[in-house]
């Protein structure tokens, strides 16, 4: 036994000497023959350094990335039995056999994240997280549990804030998110399928992206950090620990990850966040035209240099635009001393602004350059109209007027006028034919131009009445019939 423990020492020394004259020979020394290629000190030096830079980051961040659940109750149809059609059944249990196949109501839990902005408790997420929550819960990085309460929403720009009583949180500083570059460093912080206190890196694939079909006013950061469902309402940070988006949606034809997501910049968060809490609601300032992008035909026919500033298509009456001499045609270059770039900048400029404050406004008309002063007034109120207390068959369908902001965020033509779906209730009879974007331009051959004409109309149709609706759907208008099922 004995002997053999010294032979196979001696075959491990003549191993390790052979070992080093091949590395010898070769000009490799133990140091670096860990790989293929040498790494040098220095560049060690750097990525250790960048190492503890990035998890010093993420460690002051984490704390303030918040999980939220939510409760909601929704009432889902039941299947039709099998029997609900047999002769024998209806005569012997009659209508109370259809109590069976009545929609019943069942609880539905969401999952998010939040962002806390305020040491008073306050916190940032999306709207879609809370919407038509029941319960909300609020989970910290130390695993305490909070009640949340709504202190608003924002459909909008699919923001909200809720608030939870505690002081002394760790609060995320807000980063200036119009100083966001292309190519930036970014890291995401989320709760993605559940997973707690998750973070990717990426980095600002790309900023100002609108007409993606998320919300009304789209400004977003693109971003190749990795976001999943669970990530909506979390923080997308920049290398100095500092809030720069809220981490929104996804683009994927998978339902995951596929290198491309966007969040809301932080100076648009903050602007919402401020007025939900100081007023409740989000106050936005209004022009009153209807604008378009400049194209090469277009510039032709005004007589344009370049393409930049956007296209007045028409002015709403009695608008600030009407009331200060805005006309149509007028091609807006510069608001308040900022170039003109967009459709969508100009929208968020002038979202963004106070009403009651005066803005100069250059225009170009008629190859002359002019600046017109404009007192901007509040957004007015969107008309809503919920059908839930109309017992037929647009029972559960919610609509609201088609405004001059609308027919432009949707692509909507001059001629179709109307109203438009927001929102179906899944045990609504017309859950299925009617879909959201909708416009309902006739009723039973009646024509609908507001809501006032949608709910005269809605208001005289009986219980089992089938319904006819003319709505503009996808470029293009359409009859579509309610009956009993």
């Amino acid at each position: 036994m004995k002997k053999k423990f010294i032979n196979a020492a001696v075959l491990v020394l003549v191993g390790l000497i052979a070992g080093f004259t091949i590395s010898s020979f070769f000009g490799l020394d133990q140091e670096s023959y860990a790989g293929d290629a040498k790494i040098s000190k220095e560049s060690l030096d750097i990525l250790s350094k960048t190492n503890r830079a990035m998890a010093e980051v993420v460690a002051a961040v984490k704390p303030s990335i918040v999980n939220v659940s939510s409760v909601a109750t929704v009432k889902v149809a039941e299947r039709p039995s099998p029997f609900s059609q047999d002769p024998f059944f209806k005569r012997f249990f009659g209508d109370e056999f259809r109590n069976f196949e009545r929609p019943r109501e069942q609880k539905r839990s969401g999952l998010g994240s939040g962002v806390i902005v305020d040491e008073k408790g306050y916190i940032l997420t999306n709207n879609h997280v809370i919407k038509g929550a029941d319960e909300i819960k609020v989970t910290l990085s130390d695993k305490r549990e909070f009640k949340g309460k709504v202190i608003g929403t924002d459909q909008k720009t699919d923001l909200a804030v809720i608030k939870i009583d505690s002081d002394n949180l760790p609060v995320l500083r807000l980063g200036d998110s119009d100083n966001l570059k292309i190519g930036e460093t970014v890291l995401a912080i989320g709760n993605p399928f559940g997973l707690t206190q998750t973070v990717t890196s990426g980095i600002v694939s790309a900023t100002g992206r609108a007409n993606v079909g998320i919300a009304d006013y789209e400004d977003f950061i693109q971003t190749d950090a990795a976001i999943n469902p669970g990530n909506s309402g979390g923080a997308l940070v920049n290398i100095r620990g500092e809030l720069i988006g809220i981490n929104t949606a996804i683009f994927s034809t998978s339902g995951g990850y596929q290198g491309i997501g966007f969040a809301i910049p932080s100076n648009m968060a903050k602007v919402v966040m401020e007025s939900l809490i100081k007023k409740g609601k989000v106050v936005r300032g209004w022009l009153g035209v209807s604008i378009q992008p400049l194209t090469s035909d277009l510039m032709k026919q005004f007589n344009l240099s370049d393409d930049n500033g956007v296209l007045v298509g028409d002015v709403v009456e009695d608008s600030p635009a009407e009331k200060a001499g805005i006309q149509r045609g007028d091609v807006i270059v510069e608001f308040n001393g900022v170039a003109v770039k967009d459709v969508r900048q100009l929208r968020n400029i002038v979202a963004d602004t106070s009403p009651g404050k005066e803005i100069p406004v250059k225009v170009i008309r008629e190859g002359q350059t002019k600046v017109i002063e404009i007192k901007i007034v509040e957004l007015p109120s969107e008309s809503v109209a919920q059908a839930q207390s109309i017992d037929n068959h647009l029972k559960g369908v919610s609509v609201q007027s088609l405004t001059p902001q609308l027919k432009e965020s949707l692509n909507i033509p001059k001629r179709i006028t109307g109203v438009v779906v927001t929102d179906i209730d899944d045990d609504s009879p017309a859950a299925g034919v009617l879909i959201k974007s909708d416009i309902i331009m006739e009723i039973n051959r009646k024509q609908i131009s507001s809501i006032k004409d949608y709910e005269e109309a809605v208001s005289r149709i009986h219980q089992d009445e089938n319904i006819l609706v003319l709505v503009f759907r996808k470029g293009s208008t359409v009859y579509v019939t309610l009956s009993a099922k």
